[in-house]
């Protein structure tokens, strides 16, 4: 006489409920991400036609109030030399790209050149200031 069980074990696996989670989660990460603003500083940078690509060490901002930004840190036009100085500190040829807004009055930018300039001076180092634009239409 062979003996037959009622409740046989099934081998299968449903795998609905992992792609209905997988698509909520995806829902999920989708509107969060456009809900997270970047910390960036919002510049309307001057226009040309030349294309300078660098490896950029640090990056100045300065904005419509004129105020400087060293690496999207706020500092005083005093405190501009030191900060540059310690983003750089031993390297020989270092790249600071400048994102002035294009309302700034020259003697903002030519600050930032005279800071980086100083400390080619002081370390005998050939640190290199580069003015960020956007291209022509």
């Amino acid at each position: 006489m062979a003996i037959q069980t009622r409740n046989k074990r099934k081998a299968e696996f449903s795998m609905a409920s992992m792609s209905d989670l997988v698509f909520l989660l995806l829902i999920f990460f989708m509107l969060t991400s456009t809900l997270v603003a970047p910390n960036a500083i919002k510049l309307l940078l001057p226009n040309s036609n030349s294309k300078t690509m660098a490896k950029q060490t640090v990056t100045i901002y300065i904005n419509d109030k004129y105020q400087y930004f060293v690496d999207e840190n706020r500092v005083s036009e005093l405190q501009l030399q030191g900060r540059i100085d310690n983003k750089i500190a031993g390297q020989i040829d270092a790249s600071v790209v400048l994102r002035a807004d294009r309302s700034v009055p020259l003697q903002y930018v030519v600050n930032v050149i005279d800071a980086v300039n100083n400390i080619n001076k002081k370390y005998n180092t050939k640190h290199k200031v580069i003015l960020a634009t956007k291209p022509k239409r």
